[in-house]
């Protein structure tokens, strides 16, 4: 079984549930991390908020760097999921 395979997204119910929470923290991250730089972008109009500009900016860049994370941590636990998987089928055998 090999990682970033569809079929292992689809492989039991539990697998899509587990894919299904992860698309949603990823697309939660995405959202904060657009949001973070629209907002910094905006504070940078001002000089009086360029600190706080600075942190969203780096904030933004954090949870831009979150976002390969997510999506490794999510196919590696969905291969292991396929690994137990075969294991309990192989038991029941």
């Amino acid at each position: 079984m090999q990682l970033f395979r569809h079929e292992n997204r689809q492989r039991s119910e539990r697998t899509k549930r587990y894919y299904a929470r992860s698309e949603l923290l990823y697309t939660i991250v995405d959202f904060g991390a657009a949001l973070s730089f629209v907002v910094g972008s905006i504070l940078f109009f001002w000089e009086a908020t360029t600190i706080e500009a600075t942190w969203l900016f780096l904030i933004g860049s954090i949870l831009f760097a979150a976002k390969p994370t997510i999506r490794t941590v999510r196919e590696i636990k969905l291969w292991r999921m396929g690994d137990m998987d075969d294991l309990a089928e192989r038991d029941e055998s």
